[in-house]
């Protein structure tokens, strides 16, 4: 199966990191979530809000050419996260003012920096 930049999909926390939370889909495709992408609200904490293990609803935003996925929590239509044990996170202001195309090429920096950092230290350990 195939994802399509825009789906929305279900899937499950399989890991949590300082920059935001890796996500696995059903058709068993997984991607990350940046940690700007979680709520609209400012996240100190990750942990706080997610953990291993918790059912999240998610939007494709992007997919490079290795197949890397770039998902979001917060553009995902009803963006409430839940987990069997209840737990809920809030949903927070939908109409942001759109980033300048700087601020957008930096973001897109930022989180490609992170993932290479996050593969080099996960290659480092084995």
């Amino acid at each position: 199966m195939s994802v399509e930049v825009g789906s929305i999909l279900q899937g499950k926390v399989t890991g949590i990191t300082t920059f935001g939370v890796f996500v696995s889909m059903e058709n068993g495709v997984s991607g990350l979530v940046h940690i700007s992408e979680i709520s609209n609200d400012y996240v100190a904490d990750i942990n706080q809000i997610i953990h291993i293990g918790m059912e999240v609803k998610v939007k494709v935003l992007s997919k490079d050419a290795k197949g890397k996925l770039s998902l979001s929590i917060k553009q995902a239509e009803g963006s409430v996260a839940s987990a069997s044990s209840g737990d809920n996170f809030k949903k927070g202001k939908k109409n942001k003012e759109p980033l300048d195309p700087f601020e957008e090429m930096m973001k897109k920096f930022k989180q490609q920096s992170e993932e290479k950092i996050h593969d080099l230290k996960r290659k480092d350990k084995n």
